[in-house]
């Protein structure tokens, strides 16, 4: 079984690098909401994108089983650093078009089909290097929609997106994802 969680809420500094964001208070309690439920329990490994705030509440997640946490950078976001920190409403309107025009690239953003390819592989990768049992990924949520659609044998779209930051859905083994699920709140 594989939990794909999404970082909850950030500290957001347009003067820091979006991936050197931090947890905010209530994403590191959302976090500890999240390890304390009985669903968690079993966990085998814990593996985190490169990113401040999925390392971070990775980190939160194996420290209640005393497991390592494992990173690797295909597990990130797609890759944004083009535009940098874009206001809300401006985001996601490129966002929009992000999953609208899958094979090209959007304002200079890694292509949705490239952030795709890149998620499955390191997926199956997470998931061969991991020992047998539950194992969680904290992550994003660009990539986790571009990995359900791919689950789902659908095409890339925006509807297979988290419906806010700080969510989750569980693959077993041979059946398409689960619902995207909220993490609790704190």
């Amino acid at each position: 079984m594989l939990h794909f969680i999404t970082h909850p809420e950030v500290v957001i500094d347009p003067a820091v690098p979006v991936p050197r964001w931090p947890l905010t208070a209530i994403g590191i309690a959302r976090m500890r909401a999240l390890a304390a439920l009985p669903e968690m329990a079993g966990l085998r490994a814990v593996w985190a994108s490169t990113e401040c705030k999925a390392i971070e509440g990775a980190g939160i997640l194996a420290a209640r089983f005393g497991l390592p946490v494992r990173v690797l950078e295909e597990l990130g976001e797609n890759d944004r650093s083009a535009t940098g920190y874009l206001p809300e409403a401006e985001f996601q309107q490129v966002a929009d078009r992000f999953f609208a025009r899958p094979e090209e690239s959007v304002r200079g953003w890694e292509r949705a089909v490239d952030a795709q390819a890149r998620i499955v592989a390191a997926v199956a990768r997470v998931v061969a290097e991991s020992p047998d049992g539950p194992v969680a990924i904290v992550a994003h949520g660009g990539v986790g929609a571009l990995l359900r659609a791919h689950l789902a044998g659908a095409p890339i779209a925006r509807s297979w997106d988290q419906p806010g930051a700080g969510c989750r859905f569980i693959v077993q083994p041979g059946q398409p994802p689960g619902p995207w699920l909220p993490i609790p709140p704190a």
